[in-house]
């Protein structure tokens, strides 16, 4: 858990202010919030020490003419993404003064740039601000500034090099498989950040934890993304918040879609769901697969028990190079987090906990048994020569 060194009215007093800024309309820069101190050093800003802590918002409010540049004008060679709040492009920008460089000098960034025909807007760009402006953690992606401008909601990120855990797993012509010792890395690395956020003081509430929201990095520790949806969790002793039904099919909790009635464990149940497609290579929801197995959940939950059974759903990209011992305690936690009634659910701590236990597990392969077969006697001729006989001497 990260030690909070923010004032309690800190997080009241963020959200008024982006509220107080975003409600008024926007025409230059000049008129942009200045709640949040400037970020003078990228660099710095992205390899400073992350122990898990609330910070004092430090971001960047970026003219909506720098990452035009820094995009080449969002041109669609650029884009890096998409999802319900927008399109990602990549952007180039200086380290030191945040200004719009050319391609390849400085740093690269992600930028997200909201749609105009997207269901998401001002709510979900305030929530990424709010939470991701002032959590500070290994495991979170770093949030380096934000724009409102011409009615267009931008946030910049920290580029991640290897894309999303979604492009690794599904895609035909991505990158290589990931590796057993790989996809355990990444899954730990989400358990902390998800740990991190509901063992806060004020918990949060993911909501929408999925695959394609875990970014890895160059050395594959992976990072949680987009907090649109985040919600603060629920105080005063109760056990859940009452909210409108958002997040994605396949993932979201079925406690939740069918009542609003959110849990910290809520989160739990997506984090079994992405532990399943971890362990199989297969998608929560494909409805080009046959109708019994569009939902991954309902097609291989039956054979996360037995040991026959695992082994014919586990990825085959993965070549069998894996402990099976090790998968089948991923498998028992994958079914305690996917438990119905989400006062069953392991907490996050334990699950890192069990993941971490997995880790230990080395695989050990299988070492063929030379065959002892007595080998064919060279017959001898009188000239010298010597021919292998074919089978055994009567």
């Amino acid at each position: 858990m990260g030690n909070c060194l923010a004032k309690q009215g800190d997080d009241d007093q963020v959200k008024k202010k982006i509220t107080a800024a975003t409600n008024k309309p926007r025409t230059s820069p000049a008129t942009a919030p200045v709640e949040c101190s400037i970020i003078h050093d990228a660099t710095a800003a992205l390899e400073a020490p992350c122990t898990g802590k609330i910070v004092k918002p430090n971001l960047k409010m970026f003219p909506l003419d720098d990452l035009k540049t820094a995009t080449r004008n969002f041109k669609p060679d650029t884009i890096l993404g998409e999802g319900g709040f927008g399109r990602v492009f990549k952007g180039w920008i200086d380290p030191k003064t945040f200004k719009p460089s050319r391609v390849g000098v400085g740093i690269p960034v992600a930028v997200k740039k909201s749609s105009s025909d997207s269901l998401q807007g001002l709510e979900e760009w305030q929530s990424e601000v709010k939470f991701l402006g002032k959590f500070s953690h290994p495991n979170l992606v770093k949030l380096l500034g934000y724009c409102w401008e011409e009615s267009c909601f931008l946030l910049v990120y920290e580029y991640m090099q290897k894309g999303s855990l979604e492009s690794h797993l599904f895609r035909k012509e991505g990158p290589e498989p990931l590796s057993w010792d790989i996809r355990l890395k990444i899954a730990i690395g989400a358990a902390r950040g998800l740990a991190f956020l509901h063992n806060l003081e004020k918990s949060v509430i993911y909501r929408d934890f999925k695959s394609s929201n875990i970014l890895p990095d160059r050395d594959f520790n992976a990072k949680l993304s987009d907090f649109g949806l985040a919600k603060l969790g629920p105080i005063n002793g109760r056990s859940h918040i009452t909210t409108r039904v958002m997040g994605t099919y396949g993932y979201a909790a079925p406690e939740y879609m069918a009542t609003g009635h959110l849990y910290v464990k809520s989160d739990v149940y997506g984090f079994g769901v992405v532990l399943l497609e971890i362990l199989t290579g297969l998608i929560a929801l494909d409805k080009n697969r046959p109708t019994y197995g569009q939902n991954l959940v309902g097609y291989a939950m039956p054979s996360l028990s037995d040991k026959k059974s695992l082994k014919k759903i586990m990825d085959p990209k993965m070549d069998q190079q894996y402990s099976i011992k090790a998968a089948l305690l991923i498998a028992q936690l994958i079914l305690t987090c996917l438990e119905s009634d989400p006062k069953n659910r392991p907490s996050m701590e334990d699950v890192l906990s069990t993941l971490e236990k997995a880790q230990s597990i080395k695989h050990k392969p299988k070492v063929k048994k030379a065959l002892n077969k007595e080998q064919p006697k060279p017959i001898h001729y009188s000239n010298g020569y010597s021919k292998s006989r074919t089978h055994s001497p009567q």
